[in-house]
C-alpha cells in the first residue's frame, strides 16, 4: 500500500494546536453510583477523550502511527491505575525504546491542545507492555496526566462474553470505531476520528470459537488498536416492548481485509474478552512485576522498518 506525503505546515509546527471546544463535564470514569450503579454516559464522548494516537518518530524523518484508548482499573491492592489498550502490532512494529502519546489538555480557556509526552515501551530488548498469548492485544499501564486519569474508561464498560447475547446483537446492528486512519487527527487538537460500520459477519459468538468479528468499514493503516464500540439510545428489549441504552466496547480494531492486494473495506475487531484477558495477565505475569510506563526522553531512532497495519507519514503530517 502506497503511503501518501503530505506536505508540512510550518506554521502549524512552531505553534500549539488549539481547537476550543466546551468544558467537559463530569467523565466516565467518574461515573458511579454507589451500590455499583452507573450513570448515565454518553460512551461516544467519552471515548473520543479516552482514545489516543500513538506515534514513534523513525530515521527518515518520517513516524510510525497506530491507536490507543485507556481502560480505568485497579491494581490486587485497590490502587487506581490506568491502563494502555492496543494493538500489539502497533508496539512492536516500533522499534525504539520510546514512543509518543497523543494527550491533549484543556486550558483554563476551554481551549484543548495536543500535548503529546515520551512514553517508553521497552526496557532494552525487554518490552514493558503485556501482550495476549494467543491474540493481537496489548496492555501497558502509563502514567497520564490527570485529565486522562479521569477520561479513561471503566472496565465494566469492556463487553463480556455473553453480552452480544444479551442485547440480541448480530449482522446489520451498526458499531462505531475510532482511530487515526493514515495518521490523521479530526483537528489540529489531535482529537480522533469516530466512523460507523455495521456488523457484517456471523455468528459472533462464542468467542472462543469466533474471536474475531467482521466490520462494514473503510479501515486504513493507523486505525490499528482502536476501540470498537456500541452506544444505541432506546433500543428494544429482547422479548419485550420496554428499551434500553446500549452502551458498551465491543473489541479493538486489529486488522484489515485484503485479497491478493485488494482492500475490501472490511475491518476485523478481536472481542473484548480478549482485553479483559490481556489486563487480567498484568498481575499474574510471572517473574518481576510489569514495569509502569514513565514519561522518557526518547532516544535517536532507528531506521525505518515496514509496518502493514500500522503506517508511516511524514513527521508534521497533521498537526
Amino acid at each position: 500500500m502506497n503511503n501518501p506525503r503530505v506536505r508540512q505546515n510550518d506554521n502549524l509546527r512552531r505553534r500549539s494546536a488549539m481547537v476550543k471546544l466546551p468544558r467537559a463535564s463530569r467523565p466516565v470514569s467518574v461515573a458511579y453510583r454507589g451500590g455499583g450503579d452507573v450513570m448515565p454516559v454518553d460512551l461516544s464522548v467519552d471515548l473520543i477523550r479516552a482514545t489516543v494516537q500513538l506515534e514513534q518518530p523513525l530515521g527518515d524523518g518520517s513516524r510510525t502511527v497506530g491507536t490507543g484508548f485507556l481502560i480505568a482499573d485497579t491494581t490486587p491492592d485497590g490502587k487506581p491505575r490506568t491502563i494502555l489498550i492496543t494493538a500489539a502490532h502497533v508496539f512492536e512494529r516500533m522499534p525504539s525504546m520510546t514512543a509518543r502519546i497523543g494527550y491533549r489538555v484543556q486550558g483554563s480557556d476551554s481551549v484543548w491542545r495536543y500535548d503529546p509526552e515520551a512514553l517508553k515501551i521497552r526496557d532494552g530488548d525487554h518490552p514493558l507492555w503485556v501482550k495476549h498469548p494467543t491474540r493481537d492485544v496489548a496492555a501497558l499501564v502509563v502514567e497520564a496526566p490527570e485529565e486522562f486519569v479521569r477520561a479513561a474508561i471503566p472496565l465494566n464498560y469492556l463487553a463480556k462474553d455473553d453480552t452480544f447475547d444479551a442485547f440480541n446483537l448480530g449482522p446489520g446492528d451498526e458499531m462505531m470505531a475510532l482511530g487515526f486512519p493514515r495518521g490523521l487527527s479530526a483537528n489540529s487538537a489531535g482529537f480522533p476520528i469516530l466512523r460507523s460500520g455495521r456488523v457484517a459477519s456471523y455468528p459472533l459468538t462464542p468467542s472462543t470459537d469466533f474471536p474475531t468479528f467482521l466490520l462494514d468499514f473503510s479501515v486504513f493503516p493507523g486505525n490499528s488498536g482502536g476501540p470498537v464500540f456500541m452506544a444505541q439510545a432506546a433500543r428494544r428489549r429482547p422479548g419485550g416492548n420496554d428499551t434500553q441504552d446500549v452502551q458498551f466496547i465491543a473489541g479493538v480494531l486489529t486488522q484489515q481485509v485484503e485479497l491478493s492486494g485488494e482492500r475490501l473495506e472490511i475491518g476485523i475487531v478481536t472481542h473484548a474478552k480478549f482485553i479483559r484477558e490481556t489486563l487480567a495477565m498484568i498481575d499474574q505475569a510471572p517473574g518481576d512485576p510489569v514495569t509502569q510506563a514513565q514519561a522518557a526522553q526518547p532516544p535517536p531512532p532507528p531506521g525505518a522498518i515496514a509496518a502493514a497495519s500500522t503506517l508511516t507519514v511524514p513527521l508534521g503530517a497533521n498537526r
